[in-house]
């Protein structure tokens, strides 16, 4: 079965075989050759061209099979993957090479809302597993590169494009897709490993028996919403539900042991919140009537049926696009005396979470950047205190708001050492902006579904990307190096006591766990919004990050856009144009790294 293969893949060091390196997403490595003693040593051995330019989120896979080292990798559109012979770690042999070549949507370029990238590939039982920007999820043999099955899960023309990696869970392929910026309704699905026969979908809106809401659902917390009332369909106004977003798009985590997976939902649609309620009011859309679910939730469903066991809003009726997709961590640590296994969140609404993984229970929530719009979350409700001064709501009233729509943190993943109770490493935003909700001039899927006008700015001038250890149960920043440049790439940390991270500059670092001090650090040919990885083949440690400036941060940049229009992009031109980013020269290049001879 793929999940025993998984599982047992993710115990040796040696490999990086699924997206967050295991399936709890913890990006931690217990490799150790390169450490704080030797890193300053590291060199590049090899790169290695995706053939694309642009949408370099992401990361590969590392496995051994048969004896043989293999890492295969994926680029942002049209979706290149290659496979490479790591027999010869320091000169890898391409293999093979695919790009699906019949029945491509070019219409899916201009919808990807926040440029074409792809967030990575699976691996497992042989096959190769991913998505296209198109729509289609594909198996490929490792071996040869030959389709093993092809299914269409997304449509472009419904605003549906696919970004993220998909999970391999119990023989299946579990995916969602992007695209609440152009009125997608999200939906997450499970696909038969074998065969790509779709066993079960479960929506992000409308009646409970779509959603897979059950009497059961949160039955440890019914103040959460539960099933019986079709919350996914009131908690909107008329017909808004089936254009309602809630998209899954980011990284997705799964536990064996409880048999649920993690996946999280993205902003409700349109960025113009009062069209998104049946009242009048602030105070009225906020009363929880309105609060369009199940946008902006993490879900816990049964791998085997998809019935959500537990689902926590984190920004009910969201009115900043803090979409919350972002990876969830799993861990078991001892919180307050007491053994809990846990589930870790950094969302882009500012706040860190900690929940309990098996009842949703809410256990933690601090602030990890500026985030003015809240006062803080009740713990008892679970809910934010919202501030009204910063929560945008009528049309063409211009509202100021820490942080900015692209997040305290965008997708880029942290990461957690499960040994190292109650903190993560994680690069963060520092952007502030003024957000004017517009009047809507359509209702049509697949066409750019926002109203609104967005200003982003550093919230300090010359700073607009600290990388950080924060400490999860008491709030405590234990340390963080800030950027000139934004830091939209994933974090990875070893048992070398090392954490890796890059920049949108195009700066690689090696960082000290415990002290925060970079240790080593190297210009890359772009900017760098990949996730690093860490394997070992004949008997060396090596280090890989993607480079290639793209998403949303860099779509200005890949797309040619005016600078000067501080609206652009949904906000992103004027980010653009305060870091420089104009500066950085594009190409999409996955850099490996080990200690020098």
């Amino acid at each position: 079965m793929a999940n025993p293969e998984t599982i047992q893949r993710q115990k040796d060091p040696n490999q990086w075989p699924a997206p967050g390196r295991d399936l709890a997403m913890t990006r931690h490595s217990a490799l150790k050759d390169i450490s704080t003693e030797n890193v300053g040593k590291m060199q590049m051995i090899w790169s290695q061209s995706s053939g694309t330019l642009r949408g370099h989120e992401g990361q590969p896979v590392v496995v051994t099979e048969g004896g043989k080292a293999m890492m295969y990798l994926i680029s942002g559109w049209p979706n290149i993957v290659q496979a490479l012979d790591l027999s010869d770690p320091d000169n890898p042999k391409a293999i093979w090479k695919y790009v699906k070549q019949t029945d491509r949507d070019e219409s899916a370029v201009p919808r990807a809302c926040c440029d074409t990238v792809n967030r990575g590939l699976s691996y497992a039982d042989g096959k190769v597993v991913f998505g296209t920007l198109d729509g289609f999820v594909i198996a490929l043999d490792a071996k040869t590169g030959k389709e093993v099955w092809v299914v269409k899960h997304a449509f472009p023309e419904n605003g549906e494009t696919i970004t993220p990696a998909p999970l391999i869970a119990e023989n299946k392929v579990l995916i969602g897709f992007g695209g609440d910026e152009f009125a997608a309704r999200g939906r997450f699905t499970a696909y038969n490993l074998a065969d790509g026969k779709k066993l079960w979908e479960c929506h992000a809106t409308g009646p409970d028996k779509d959603v897979c809401v059950t009497k059961n659902t949160n039955k440890a917390n019914p103040h959460y919403g539960q099933g019986g009332k079709d919350l996914g369909v009131t908690g909107y106004p008329g017909d808004e539900w089936k254009r309602g977003g809630g998209a899954s798009w980011g990284f997705y985590s799964y536990d064996p042991e409880l048999k649920l997976v993690y996946h999280a939902t993205g902003n409700p649609g349109l960025w113009s919140p009062s069209y998104r309620c049946k009242h009048k009011t602030h105070e009225e859309c906020n009363d929880g009537s309105q609060d369009n679910h199940w946008s902006m939730t993490i879900f816990a469903r049964k791998v085997d049926t998809g019935e959500a066991v537990w689902a926590y809003q984190m920004t009910p009726f969201d009115q900043w696009d803090y979409d919350g997709i972002n990876e969830n961590m799993l861990a078991d640590w001892t919180i307050d005396g007491k053994k809990r296994k846990v589930l870790v969140h950094f969302d882009r609404n500012g706040f860190a979470y900690v929940l309990d993984r098996v009842d949703g229970t809410l256990l933690k929530a601090h602030k990890y950047v500026t985030a003015n719009w809240a006062e803080k979350v009740d713990m008892k409700t679970g809910k934010p205190v919202k501030v009204k001064e910063h929560s945008p709501f009528s049309v063409e009233q211009n509202t100021q708001v820490c942080p900015s729509a692209m997040g305290g943190k965008d997708q880029q993943p942290c990461a957690l050492d499960p040994n190292e109770e109650g903190v993560a490493y994680c690069p963060t935003n520092n952007w502030c902006m003024e957000l004017e909700p517009q009047e809507r001039a359509h209702t049509q899927q697949g066409t750019v579904y926002v109203f609104a006008n967005v200003y982003m700015y550093p919230e300090k001038p010359g700073v607009t990307g600290k990388f950080k250890k924060f400490n999860v149960l008491t709030g405590e920043t234990v340390w963080e190096i800030p950027d000139p440049y934004p830091n939209w790439g994933g974090a990875l940390i070893t048992d070398g006591g090392l954490a890796f991270y890059g920049s949108l500059g195009g700066d690689f670092r090696a960082v000290d766990r415990k002290t925060g001090k970079v240790l080593w650090s190297r210009k890359l040919g772009s900017g760098i919004i990949g996730n690093p990885i860490t394997y070992k083949v004949n008997g060396k440690q090596y280090v890989s990050v993607w480079s290639g400036i793209g998403g949303w941060i860099g779509l200005p940049v890949t797309a040619g856009l005016d600078l000067e229009d501080k609206f652009g992009a949904i906000g992103a031109t004027a980010m653009t144009k305060a870091a420089n980013l104009d500066k950085i020269p594009q190409g999409g290049t996955l850099y490996t790294f080990r200690i020098g001879d």
